[in-house]
């Protein structure tokens, strides 16, 4: 019986503590679940909460930094090397800044490129090679009309060994009339000397130069070259091939008028059948050049834009005359009357502006010294024959004229200002 009693009270003991721990179990369920509950429900609310009142509800505002007064006593002086790397330090960010200042400048001056700024034509020396200059030149805008008032130029170009001996009796020339002319002077690359006889208007207008060899083909680049250099100025208009020993016949306003209402230009071309003509054809350059179409001329050309971007760009009639006309072919007197009488027969008038005496023969014309020079002579290459102008007989045909030395430049400023008429 007593072991009945003490088995009953054992279930009733394990019984009480089996609901005592589902009653646990239970309540730590409800508070688990009540928790979970609250923090979903939390956490959608606080979603909707705008961003400023987030910041307000959880922002901690930092403890203010700890201030701590240093004692007043003198700092010591840095060591030399300290001191210096500051000083260098220092430097270096006012370069920087001032650096940054130019790029600024740079940028605010540069922000808008106009039309002023891209027509200017670069300073006659530069850097650029040949084959940069040639290609820079032979950009031709499509659009005929102007958007700007140009006032056409005529491009004076001096073929030269070195210095322009006559350069006062062209100043005088030139004088008055800015802004109507461009003058570009190719001289010999070992040329460096000075040139006192030259005035400012000569001055910065030597181009770069490569060697130039009579009678070689060195000298039809030396003409593409001046050439080029003329047509990067927009407002040139007519091209006039001159040399150091070459001057003016009449006034700049006559010339000027004369080249720009003529409606041709003036490259000498002439069939010779001699042996200097038709005897220096290589018949290599058939089919391209046949001996029908071969030409001999004058060197001294004057030319139109047109045809002088077309001569600059030309590589099928350059480098045929290269490769088979050399001496005794001289390019110089048959290349550009060839090619102009081939492409632009119908615009050409078949003459030059330069007089010239062949008289006593030779490969060279007539040199004239001081004594020579008159003003019959002058009179003479002025009005000694007859030929068209636009379509008019007239006895103006020559503008120019050379050969003369040196030594005749004080008898042609003693005449020049009366008899042409200078302004």
């Amino acid at each position: 019986m007593k072991h009945e009693t003490h088995q009953n009270q054992i279930i009733s003991a394990k019984l009480f503590n089996s609901q005592r721990y589902i009653h646990s179990f239970i309540v730590y369920f409800l508070f688990f679940g009540s928790g979970l509950v609250i923090g979903i429900s939390l956490s959608f609310y606080l979603k909707d909460v705008p961003m400023t009142l987030k910041k307000k509800l959880f922002y901690v505002e930092p403890s203010p930094p700890l201030i701590v007064t240093p004692k007043s006593h003198p700092s010591p002086s840095p060591p030399l090397n300290l001191a210096m790397h500051q000083q260098q330090r220092a430097v270096h960010n006012n370069n920087d800044r001032r650096g940054v200042d130019i790029n600024k400048r740079k940028r605010g001056a540069a922000g808008r490129i106009g039309l002023t700024d891209y027509i200017k034509p670069p300073e006659a020396m530069h850097d650029m090679k040949d084959e940069e200059l040639i290609w820079r030149a032979s950009m031709v805008p499509k659009v005929r009309k102007f958007p700007y008032n140009r006032t056409p130029k005529v491009a004076f170009m001096f073929l030269a060994r070195g210095t322009l001996p006559l350069a006062p009796l062209w100043e005088r020339f030139f004088k008055g009339h800015e802004g109507r002319y461009s003058i570009y002077i190719h001289s010999q690359p070992s040329f460096r000397g000075d040139a006192p006889e030259e005035g400012p208007i000569f001055h910065g207008r030597r181009v770069p130069s490569k060697r130039v060899d009579w009678g070689e083909f060195s000298m039809v680049d030396a003409e593409r070259r001046l050439l080029a250099n003329a047509l990067l100025d927009m407002s040139n208009e007519r091209f006039v091939l001159l040399s150091e020993a070459c001057i003016p016949l009449y006034n700049f306003t006559t010339i000027y008028t004369y080249i720009m209402n003529s409606t041709k230009t003036f490259v000498e071309s002439y069939d010779e059948w001699g042996p200097v003509g038709r005897g220096r054809y290589n018949s290599q350059m058939t089919p391209w050049v046949t001996i029908e179409q071969w030409r001999k001329g004058s060197q001294w050309f004057e030319l139109d834009r047109e045809i002088a971007v077309d001569v600059i760009t030309d590589q099928k009639y350059f480098n045929l005359f290269k490769e088979f006309c050399r001496p005794a072919c001289y390019s110089d007197e048959h290349y550009l009357p060839t090619f102009v009488t081939m492409r632009y027969w119908w615009k050409n008038g078949n003459r030059t502006l330069t007089w010239v005496d062949w008289t006593k023969g030779g490969p060279h014309p007539t040199k004239f010294a001081r004594t020579e020079v008159t003003k019959e002579l002058l009179h003479q290459m002025r009005s000694g024959i007859q030929c068209e102008y636009n379509g008019e007989p007239t006895s103006m045909c020559y503008l120019f004229a050379r050969k003369f030395l040196p030594s005749t430049l004080d008898r042609l400023l003693k005449f020049a200002p009366k008899l042409m008429m200078f302004d």
